[in-house]
Formats: structure tokens, C-alpha cells, sequence
């Protein structure tokens, strides 16, 4: 939940999370539709998907070795099984391993990274491999320095208990310390306790690095979503895998070319027909990495088009319709699509909806 995401954004739905699927079996064994809609918010949905399939991973493994852990399963604390699950990398196995295991590994994230080239002076692009790779030994050095103090403490029990977990905590005062104080902005480096050490400050530099290049082009996009209604049931679909936001749920739609939109020719490539009547619902804005959206919702009438007759047997019963095209999807009630997991942008639409009806 941490990858991309602020820890005070993560909060309520990891406290929702645990309540619902508190253990490693009961995430492997949970629905699709059920991490779906419990991660319905936090974006990057391939996260939850492949939190999935590590947990999968590691009942399976607990299956063949039993002796692994005492209910049959447990999450792996060797690095290199660690970094083998799916959608763990580099870093957040790193994270994983330093701060609750303990344990003598780096952790290079844009806090991270912000701290060090700030502090060694490092004025090439983080991005670039040669310094990628450098900002990596320059982290895995230090926290093997930490590690000195853990093992002196160790061989000093009174000492072990009055500094335990170097390598934790080094590596969270890292993070800490680039999103508290050697923040991107307004760096408050009169405070900073390594301020005596950090060549940006005694060059006056700060503002300079971390050199990131050229940030990438905005880039716009628009598009047009529908809410169609027939009998108490309204028209949505499931995005496909392979895409972004697969398997979430949204309202008919497509995108506008030139971000110039005409609402009865989308609705008609979509639906087949031309609507007997559109009324503006809701106007999205919303932005997924470099790209800024606008999505228009329309309430659609398609009665006495042709379109509803041919649907009536399928909203009545929930299934698929056989719509003049693909894109068009199935029938729920309002009841059935709150269970749903939708895309963001899609959620406030429902939410505009909902909003309109209790009106």
C-alpha cells in the first residue's frame, strides 16, 4: 500500500484491510471482486493484484513446507525470498528486511535519494544507471556501518538494550529525515542534524538537487461516460485485464479526440443508437501519472431508440446484453453496483448519481 502513496493517505485502508483479511490465507483466498473493492481508491491496482499472488506464493510454499512455519505458512525474512515475491523489487524489499527484520540491507527511495545526493554532492541525474548504481552503494555502506554498532551491541547485552535495531532504525531516519526535513521544497536545513556534513548546503546547492532532469510533458486527455437506466438497473462494464485499471468497474465511455467531445456520436458508437435525450451528470477531473483527464458524464434516455426493447429480458435479469457493440456492458441496481469496485474517476460519477436520486 506504501509504494506511491503517502502513509496518512494508506492509513484507513490498511486498518479496513486487516479488519476484513487479517491473515496471509485469508488475502489468498479472498475473491478477485473482494481485494478489489477493499483497495477501491488507492490507484495502482496492480499492487493489489500481485499482494495476491504473493500471498498465494507463500501458502503454496507453506503447503510443500510445512516446517517453514507454525500454521503452515509464514512471510519469508531471507532477502532474496523477499525480493522473489511478486510486485516486491529492490527497495521494498529492502524496507522489508531493514526495518522488520532488522537486518543489514539498503533502501533507495525518493526521500532517500533526495537526502543522499544532497549530502555527497551528487549532481548527476539519480535516474541514470551509473548513479543509480552509486546511490545504492553509498546507501548498502551505510547501513552496513549501522549494523557495526548492532553487532558491538550484541556482544554488549546492556548496550543491546539501550540501542536496539540499528539497521531499522537507520534506515527509517533516512526516510524521515527527507520527508520531515530535506523535504523537495523549503528544506529546513537550519535544523537539520547533518547539516556540518552535507556538501548541497556548504555549496549552496540544496535547491539544485536531487538533479531529476526535465520533468516529463503534461499531457491531456478527455472523455465522454454514460448513465443509462432501465428498470431500476443501470449500464455498466468491467475494464479487461492487460489494461490500466483492469478489472474495475465504470460507466460506458470513450475518449474524445482532439479533447473536443460530441456526446450524441460517442454515445452512438457505443450504444448503436443516437440517445432520444443527454443531460450533463458530472464533470471528473482527475490525474494518473503524467496525464491530466477530464471525463464528462452524461445521463442518457435511449427509450424509443430501439436499444432498451432488446434489453428489457437482460435488465430484468442482471445478464449480459446482447448490445450492438461489446462496449456497451451488463444491468445492475444501485444496490448491487455500491458492491462493486469502480475506477476513481467512475466512483464519483456513481456518487453524482446517487447524490441526483436521493435529490
Amino acid at each position: 500500500m506504501l509504494q506511491q502513496t503517502q502513509v496518512k493517505t494508506v492509513i484507513p485502508f490498511w486498518n479496513h484491510w486487516i479488519r476484513e483479511l487479517p491473515t496471509i490465507e485469508a488475502v489468498a483466498k479472498a475473491s478477485p471482486a473482494k481485494i478489489h473493492k477493499l483497495w477501491e481508491g488507492l490507484g495502482y491496482y496492480t499492487r493489489v493484484r500481485n499482494l495476491q499472488k504473493a500471498a498465494k506464493q507463500i501458502v503454496e510454499c507453506g503447503v510443500r513446507n510445512p516446517e517453514c512455519g507454525k500454521s503452515g505458512c509464514r512471510f519469508p525474512e531471507n532477502y532474496d525470498d523477499v525480493l522473489a515475491l511478486p510486485g516486491i523489487g529492490r527497495y521494498t524489499a529492502g524496507a522489508i528486511c531493514s526495518i522488520a527484520f532488522n537486518q543489514p540491507v539498503p533502501i533507495l527511495d525518493g526521500n532517500v535519494i533526495r537526502v543522499l545526493t544532497r549530502i555527497f554532492g551528487i549532481g548527476e541525474n539519480p535516474k541514470e544507471k551509473k548513479t543509480n548504481a552509486r546511490l545504492w552503494q553509498i546507501a548498502e555502506e551505510l547501513v552496513k556501518e549501522a549494523n557495526k554498532g548492532r553487532d558491538s551491541a550484541l556482544r554488549c547485552p546492556d548496550a543491546a538494550a539501550r540501542r536496539p535495531y540499528h539497521c531499522s532504525h537507520f534506515n527509517q531516519s533516512l526516510m524521515e529525515l527527507g520527508a520531515l526535513v530535506c523535504t523537495p521544497r523549503n528544506p529546513q536545513c537550519q535544523i537539520c542534524p547533518v547539516k556540518k556534513l552535507c556538501v548541497a548546503f556548504q555549496d549552496n546547492r540544496v535547491e539544485e538537487l536531487p538533479n531529476l532532469g526535465k520533468r516529463e510533458t503534461v499531457t491531456k486527455r478527455r472523455f465522454v461516460a454514460f448513465v443509462v437506466e432501465r428498470n431500476g438497473r443501470y449500464l455498466v462494464r468491467q475494464r479487461p485485464s492487460g489494461v490500466v485499471n483492469s478489472h474495475l468497474w465504470e460507466f460506458p465511455n470513450l475518449e474524445t479526440t482532439n479533447g473536443k467531445s460530441n456526446p450524441k456520436l460517442a454515445a452512438k458508437d457505443i450504444f448503436g443508437v443516437t440517445p432520444s435525450r443527454i443531460e450533463p451528470l458530472a464533470t471528473v477531473k482527475h490525474s494518473i501519472t503524467r496525464y491530466r483527464i477530464t471525463l464528462d458524464a452524461f445521463h442518457v434516455s435511449l427509450e424509443g431508440t430501439g436499444f432498451t426493447s432488446r434489453h428489457s429480458e437482460e435488465a430484468k435479469s442482471g445478464t449480459r446484453g446482447t448490445c450492438p457493440s461489446e462496449k456497451a456492458g451488463v444491468w445492475k441496481t444501485p444496490a448491487q453496483m455500491q458492491s462493486l469496485a469502480f475506477t476513481s474517476a467512475h466512483r464519483k460519477v456513481l456518487g453524482a448519481l446517487t447524490d441526483g436520486a436521493a435529490r
